[in-house]
């Protein structure tokens, strides 16, 4: 019988999602308050997991990374910055191999470990993101999330409208159009959504819906063999609303104002912080009840003989 694999994922950044920015003051607190509580569900339910991080915070606190490491978890990156003008599907090829480079390199040496799992900070990407990810050294890739829909309510919403037609189960990509098939080295292992994203931010506005697409990639997974991908980040463990709040306006776009800033930023501080541990547990317990395997993105990639030496 062929196993079903549930991936767990998460993003390691500096966003404060309470205050609507990226900040270092945020990251400390990744580190100190959110990152042990994570570790601790993993360890809790003996859970192998990927954490892609951004240069930015392991250059600032690399005891992040120490953590993972010595957890035995796989540390991928999270590209070099989370800011906006440094998204992969607004950079050139050259911008984007840059801050690919950059990244990896820190994560190799402060971890002493091969790194060779990559995220796009907010799945941002565009048509020389492939090619980038590959001269810089990269194996893996999951930034791309088949027949998930954003439109305005994230940055770079009209590019992912590729992610209607990306294949759903894990694929060698094509290096001009990552969100296609292709004959390169780099395996695309997608996210998982149901049209809505299946994701942390989900799981915690919406649990109810989020408690509905469990079953339906269950199901899925049942038929085809596609593994469960999802995606949290530390700092949803943590909480800042002891802090002033007043949302940061990062586009200049009235109606992406509006989604992404305003009606977004009000949303997602929904069961932030020690909430949402029993939410995410659910999550866990759903998939381990069903004999689930867990494991990390490079650990499902080599037992299924997808990557190229």
């Amino acid at each position: 019988m062929t196993s079903k694999y549930c991936l767990l994922t998460n993003d390691v950044e500096t966003t404060s999602i309470w205050l609507n920015k990226l900040r270092d003051a945020t990251g400390l607190k990744v580190w100190k308050e959110g990152m042990p509580v994570l570790l601790d569900i993993y360890d809790h339910y003996n859970i192998k997991s990927t954490f892609y991080v951004t240069g930015h915070i392991a250059s600032l606190y690399p005891g992040i990374i120490k953590m993972i490491v010595e957890k035995g978890h796989e540390l991928g990156s999270h590209s070099w910055s989370h800011e906006k003008h440094h998204g992969l599907d607004v950079l050139d090829y050259n911008g984007q191999l840059d801050q690919l480079i950059r990244s990896k390199k820190l994560l190799e040496d402060i971890s002493g470990q091969e790194v060779i799992s990559f995220r796009s900070p907010a799945l941002r990407l565009n048509q020389h993101s492939a090619r980038a990810i590959i001269d810089a050294g990269y194996k893996t890739d999951s930034s791309v999330a088949s027949q998930r829909f954003d439109m305005f309510m994230s940055f770079g919403g009209l590019k992912k409208l590729k992610w209607l037609f990306a294949p759903r189960l894990p694929y060698r990509v094509k290096e001009t159009n990552i969100f296609k098939k292709g004959n390169s080295s780099l395996i695309e292992v997608p996210l998982s959504a149901t049209f809505l994203p299946y994701v942390a931010t989900t799981m915690r506005v919406f649990p109810e819906i989020t408690a509905f697409q469990r079953h339906l990639l269950n199901m899925e997974s049942k038929i085809n063999g596609k593994p469960i991908v999802f995606d949290i980040h530390p700092n949803e463990f943590i909480d800042e609303s002891d802090e002033p709040r007043e949302i940061s306006r990062r586009s200049s776009n009235p109606v992406s104002y509006f989604l992404q800033d305003f009606v977004r930023s009000k949303l997602k501080v929904k069961n932030l912080g020690g909430k949402a541990i029993p939410l995410y547990e659910k999550q866990i317990k759903f998939f381990k009840n069903r004999g689930y395997k867990f494991t990390t993105v490079r650990g499902y990639c080599e037992e299924n003989g997808l990557l190229i030496n």
